[in-house]
């Protein structure tokens, strides 16, 4: 083992760079949580009221208070400029602002069970067997585990399970604590007084007939028409096949659109959605410190100084991140703008790289603003990343983006007549009269990836 020197080259982000990098890839929540951790752990940090101000006048503060520079050494004058810096920001506008009910407390599936259980006459061991059984029900609202599995945890008798499971399975929502999908709907039929009828000879009997479409198969069987097979199916398809899913635990997150694009005077403004961030400022407060050079001792001026540089930093890099997506979007606008005005069957084909070569920034950089953001459009609310996607050439040479082929296969199939529904081929040669050239291999992986059928099972009798 021996020691050895050398000199090389290496390149390393900054601290400051890294930073900026990772608050440019956090979308609006994320970034309020994190503004609000770093208001409790800077001393120099504060957050301050809003204010309506014009956007012109937001922009050139901006401008102002991303590109000072100060020389640590001469920190009276920091001081003494500090605390206007980072006040104001680029808002949408603030006559819209609202504020967020609170959330209800979110209660769990087995806490709902629990309590229908105490509602109930079952006490001591039978009472055990039931908080076991409900306690072994998952989110959707499934026995996960086997009945001699439960017993052998609580050393009881099947028997006494299944009677208990019995008593659960009466609990709502309807159908929960089913061991399986035919269970789980044979539940809900005889709550819906449907136990001697061709939907429980369905569910009883042609399960796996029904999962495969084999209609005819099920017709023979059961001495029936096909179409009266389809409308028990129908009728079927109006149960839940998973009773919980969706109802209990936590509840869905709102998307707040980090981006708002509208329509003012014939063209597309595009706003950034800061309006739930925390507005930061310099504090004040330490001013004093810094301010007697007799009172307030080396560690301690240099302390206020690591806290005011990165309390300037953290506000130089929301006011690039807010700029870096105004860019893209700004772009975006300008090259969907058939879209924004006609919809979807009007968008074109995009790439990340396309996009970073128009406005001068990494690929990398295009993908971070882009992941996880979201845009609120005339057309909707989307996320960024939607506008990038594959391309099919028409027969004019223009591009098309696969997402408006497979809506207007999606259309296409909507609009079909029932009993003489559109073959893979047949969507072929209608995209093909339209100027598209696509092969029906792609029409019908477009058509799985939407959740489609093939037309023999979408026929109606």
């Amino acid at each position: 083992m021996r020691l050895v020197q050398e000199t090389r080259l290496e390149q390393k982000l900054s601290p400051q760079l890294i930073q900026s990098l990772k608050l440019l890839q956090l979308p609006t929540l994320e970034l309020e949580r994190y503004l609000k951790a770093e208001l409790e752990t800077n001393p120099l940090l504060e957050e301050v009221p809003t204010a309506e101000v014009s956007t012109q006048q937001a922009l050139e503060e901006q401008r102002n208070a991303t590109d000072d520079h100060f020389d640590e050494q001469d920190w009276r004058q920091v001081i003494a400029d500090a605390s206007d810096v980072g006040g104001r920001g680029l808002r949408a506008d603030t006559s819209r602002e609202f504020e967020e009910l609170p959330q209800p407390a979110e209660t769990s599936l087995q806490e709902y069970l629990l309590g229908q259980l105490n509602l109930t006459e079952l006490e001591g061991r039978e009472r055990k067997v039931a908080e076991e059984i409900i306690g072994n029900i998952s989110e959707d609202g499934y026995l996960a585990t086997p009945i001699e599995e439960i017993a052998d945890s609580i050393e009881a008798e099947s028997g006494l399970v299944e009677k208990i499971l019995t008593v659960v399975q009466g609990f709502d929502p309807s159908g929960v604590g089913a061991r399986d999908l035919g269970e789980c709907l044979a539940i809900q039929l005889r709550e819906l007084g449907e136990e001697n009828t061709i939907l429980m000879a369905l569910v009883e009997e042609h399960l796996d007939d029904l999962q495969h479409h084999r209609y005819s198969v099920i017709a023979r069987a059961l001495d029936l028409l096909e179409s009266d097979v389809q409308g028990a199916v129908a009728e079927l398809a109006q149960l839940n096949p998973r009773p919980a899913a969706g109802r209990f635990g936590a509840a869905a997150k709102t998307i707040i659109p980090d981006l708002l694009v509208e329509k003012v005077d014939g063209s597309y403004l595009v706003l950034f959605n800061d309006r739930s961030l925390p507005r930061l400022k310099i504090s004040s407060l330490y001013k004093q410190i810094l301010a007697r050079d007799s009172e307030a001792g080396e560690d301690t001026r240099q302390y206020v100084l690591d806290k005011l540089n990165g309390a300037r930093w953290l506000i130089r890099a929301i006011a690039q991140r807010r700029s870096t997506m105004v860019k893209v979007m700004e772009y975006i606008v300008r090259a969907q703008y058939d879209f924004l005005e006609r919809g979807i069957l009007h968008l074109k084909p995009m790439t990340l790289q396309e996009v970073a070569d128009a406005i001068g920034m990494h690929v990398s950089t295009v993908s971070r603003v882009t992941n996880g953001k979201y845009v609120q459009t005339p057309q909707g609310v989307f996320e960024l990343k939607y506008f990038f996607g594959g391309r099919i050439e028409n027969k004019e040479g223009k591009d098309a983006s696969n997402k408006a082929i497979k809506e207007r296969i999606e259309r296409l199939v909507k609009e079909e007549d029932g009993r003489k529904p559109l073959s893979d081929q047949k969507i072929v040669e209608i995209l093909q009269q339209e100027g598209y050239e696509i092969a029906r291999r792609t029409v019908a992986k477009y058509r799985d990836a939407m959740g489609i059928l093939p037309a023999r099972y979408r026929k109606q009798y």
